[in-house]
């Protein structure tokens, strides 16, 4: 009687490892679906138990790990976008540079036009020194790499640090700035928001005419500090107000890189503000917001 129950539980125990194994080769077989075509694993056809919980756990880590895939080929592509737009960007200047040294070496070329060249090649060298620094900031804050110090600074002081940079073109512009703030304040890094702030008035200038002004206002509230920076050019057409932030975007009446205003939004951003661009009457008019609590 013992031997009988001996081979009968022996043959139920065989059983039910058939019965497990074929369920493991079937979820083995549903996973090699999901990995390779996406197939979701048929959940509802497994039994509760260890092997449901497997099954479920199973799925979870998967398709976690496509969706990583997924991400990681989407960096990928972005990455190759950026790096042909950055070479595209460098490609014009270098290319510039190139013809202008080329036609220095003339010997014929008279003493003043040597001089136009030697001033349009130093100024080539310039846009492509702040181009490569840009695009470095850029990269240092994609890739997390920047730690933004949190202290109280002046709109004041921040627009003397903004302004500093473009004392002297805006002079040879004649063009004038009015500062409208008085006691306004608000928390963030200096030199980094003086870079954004920089830039948002460099474009202003550069589209304003000679003899326009730009005029800054600050305003504190109890939620933000808001600074809105105005000039007295052609303004925005409604087809560029939407891309205005967007990396190498160059709208019609562009004569930079488009890179300006996105490191300024990117800067912004990294510090709990927001900016936005809008047209007046005058001109351009853009609005930039920092923010006292978490928005």
């Amino acid at each position: 009687m013992g031997y009988i129950l001996f081979a009968l539980s022996l043959g139920l125990w065989a059983l039910l490892l058939h019965r497990r194994n074929r369920r493991l080769r079937r979820l083995s077989e549903d996973l090699d679906h999901l990995l390779h075509d996406g197939t979701p694993l048929p959940i509802s056809q497994y039994r509760e138990g260890e092997l449901s919980i497997l099954a479920t756990q199973l799925q979870k880590v998967t398709l976690r790990l496509l969706e990583s895939a997924e991400r990681s080929r989407s960096d990928k592509k972005a990455l190759a976008d950026s790096l042909a737009d950055i070479s595209h960007q460098l490609r014009t200047p270098l290319t510039t540079m190139n013809l202008t040294a080329t036609m220095l070496s003339a010997a014929e070329l008279s003493p003043s036009r040597r001089q136009e060249l030697t001033a349009e090649l130093r100024n080539l060298l310039h846009q492509t020194h702040w181009l490569v620094e840009t695009l470095l900031k850029l990269s240092k804050l994609d890739a997390g790499t920047v730690t933004f110090a949190r202290e109280e600074i002046s709109v004041q002081q921040l627009l003397r640090h903004a302004l500093a940079p473009l004392a002297v073109p805006m002079d040879l512009r004649d063009q004038r700035t009015e500062l409208c703030c008085a006691e306004e304040r608000l928390v963030g890094d200096l030199r980094w928001t003086a870079e954004a702030l920089g830039n948002v008035l460099k474009n202003c200038m550069e589209h304003s005419p000679t003899g326009g002004t730009i005029t800054v206002n600050a305003e504190e509230t109890a939620l933000y500090t808001a600074i809105t920076v105005e000039d007295t050019g052609e303004g925005f057409s409604p087809e560029e107000l939407p891309h205005l932030f967007e990396r190498f975007y160059k709208g019609e009446h562009s004569t930079g890189y488009g890179i300006g205003l996105a490191l300024a939004r990117t800067i912004i951003a990294a510090q709990n503000g927001t900016i936005r661009a809008m047209n007046t009457p005058r001109g351009a008019k853009f609005e930039i917001r920092f923010y006292k609590t978490v928005v």
